[in-house]
């Protein structure tokens, strides 16, 4: 066992005396020991239940011979964080959980790991963890919360934003504002609909490193507490086959996350996290890729922000497992791949059947025969951006509009809110991303105030930050590179006309390249905003601006 090395030996008296200390028994230092990473925290409703399913793990450890330890990591609440200093530091998170993760799991010499993770930067920095630290591992989330109901329609967080835009527009009024409030997030759970948490959450099934339901099965379900049993038992049998996380986090698994991804139309912080994860496995995961799966990949679900479909009716309608099934009847997944169940993606899928149409469409109905998600080019983006196609209205798939143009996230709503953006334009929010940020902000409340003043078929929103998987519209984030380092979005200029074309996967300024080579002689540098503490060492280290990733070499 991994763990002998603090266990066993004359070298070790010291060691076994601490675990002494620890109440340990001399039956518990012969097991295999478990590491259970617990996100639990009582700010982040997505973890505030996590308690409980750990307490779980647990126990499902103990039941098959294991000694189940409990250590933390963070988790940012992306809502509460949003709109001020506190989202630069959302994205940073994943690699100090990351980080600290490997930092416990490998001081301590643990033989296998179960990851109790729940919402948007926590699921990937553990599952980059798990990469790194390769001992057999599974993942059980605090999963999903349950619908709001506001005036006899569902609802969910990207409504109680968009609320906030409409008051700004004299559309909604205070008192219909607090009943959102108040009923947008009824229960424990990440957000409700295809967001971030609950994108990755569901990609943790299809990667092969959950079990089934683990994206989809409501947080406050009891179902989900027999689902954490099962994982603390599951991992003691992947000790006993040696199967660890790089046997399962293939490049065919990976071709599998983003095949799903454009079948259920995920967030588009899935295309910064996926390659990030890859990388950890040893797996480099090209976005090139991306365009070639949607182009074959037909979009099988609208889950809010795109329709208004919750997680709970994914559930509902055989979850994650019925999607593969029907993306298997085109042959468009490896289903050899490995899994935590200790069966192929093949065996596991088999007979899940889609038990609802309307939610889960079959491949011959689908919402649209190209997946969700779009990889964009041009002279504004060389290097990419990301838009979610699933999200956007078809008559702005391709709009052509003047630039307005703002260095700041704040800057752009003051404008938004202030009536001083129109139909037609295209909203460009520069030097939000990794470094210039620094810490990539999310642009949640700039398409939510879009949206909330009537504009979101007119309006594109084009940004070096990224956007929440709760924002729609044509909403064009990751855009690379970033105006920190000189991208082309930096010599943008307000009124110049910019062309997205979704269907092309195309987007460009119209300024011919001598102007733009003129601008960049002119163009100097910005002195950072953040020159101490933590964030001004994220922003010196990031070696991958595009996807925001400190990637170790």
């Amino acid at each position: 066992m991994k763990s002998d090395a603090v266990k066993c030996g004359m070298q070790q008296a010291p060691h076994r005396s601490l675990f002494h200390a620890l109440g340990f028994t001399e039956e518990e230092m012969k097991k295999p020991l478990v590491g259970i990473v617990s996100s639990y925290n009582e700010i982040v409703p997505g973890h505030m239940n996590i308690d409980k399913i750990v307490n779980a793990v647990k126990m499902g450890v103990a039941m098959a011979g294991g000694v189940p330890v409990v250590f933390p990591a963070i988790a940012v609440c992306d809502g509460i964080a949003m709109g001020h200093v506190g989202m630069k530091y959302s994205l940073v998170t994943r690699d100090l959980i990351a980080d600290s993760t490997e930092c416990m799991a490998l001081a301590h010499q643990f033989d296998a790991l179960v990851m109790v993770p729940n919402c948007d930067k926590n699921v990937p920095g553990l599952l980059m963890a798990a990469a790194r630290i390769n001992v057999p591992t599974v993942f059980v989330s605090g999963g999903p919360m349950l619908a709001g109901h506001v005036k006899g329609k569902k609802t969910s967080l990207s409504s109680m934003f968009e609320a906030v835009g409409a008051y700004s527009a004299g559309k909604m009024s205070e008192e219909d504002v607090r009943d959102f409030e108040q009923h947008a997030c009824p229960t424990c759970g990440s957000c409700s609909g295809m967001y971030t948490a609950n994108s990755m959450n569901c990609l943790t099934e299809v990667l092969g490193m959950g079990l089934k339901g683990n994206g989809t099965i409501p947080a406050v379900y009891s179902e989900r507490l027999a689902l954490a049993k099962h994982a603390g038992m599951k991992v003691m049998e992947m000790l006993e086959k040696n199967i660890r996380p790089r046997d399962i986090m293939t490049e065919e698994a990976f071709y599998n996350a983003l095949t799903v991804d454009m079948a259920l139309g995920c967030s588009t912080n899935s295309m910064l996290h996926l390659p990030a994860i890859a990388h950890e496995a040893g797996v480099e995961l090209n976005l090139e890729i991306a365009n070639e799966l949607s182009a074959k990949t037909p979009n099988l679900c609208h889950l809010a922000p795109a329709g208004h479909t919750y997680i709970e009716e994914l559930n509902e309608a055989g979850g994650v497992y019925a999607v593969m099934n029907e993306l298997n009847k085109k042959g468009l997944l490896r289903t050899e791949c490995m899994t935590v169940t200790g069966k192929t993606v093949g065996e596991n899928i088999a007979g899940c059947v889609n038990k609802n149409p309307e939610v889960i469409r079959p491949v011959e109905n689908p919402y649209s025969q190209t997946g969700g998600i779009a990889v964009l080019k041009g002279n504004l983006a060389p290097e990419g951006a990301v838009v979610k196609r699933s999200a956007v209205a078809p008559e702005m798939m391709v709009h052509e509009g003047p630039a307005r143009v703002f260095d700041c996230e704040e800057d752009a709503i003051a404008a938004i809110k202030g009536g001083q953006i129109i139909a037609g334009d295209v909203v460009v929010i520069r030097y939000e991303g990794p470094k210039g940020g620094p810490g990539m902000r999310e642009m949640l409340n700039p398409t939510s105030a879009i949206a909330g003043m009537g504009l979101g078929s007119t309006v594109a929103l084009i940004t070096d930050g990224r956007f929440s998987g709760a924002s729609r519209g044509a909403s064009i984030g990751h855009v690379s590179p970033e105006a920190a380092v000189g991208g082309p979005i930096a010599l943008v200029e307000e009124g110049d006309l910019i062309q997205v074309n979704i269907p092309a996967n195309t987007l460009t300024v119209k300024v011919s390249e001598e102007e733009m080579a003129a601008r960049r002689e002119k163009w100097q540098p910005r002195e950072p905003k953040v020159t101490t503490g933590y964030l001004a060492r994220y922003a010196s280290l990031v070696t991958d601006a595009s996807r925001g990733a400190i990637l170790k070499k």
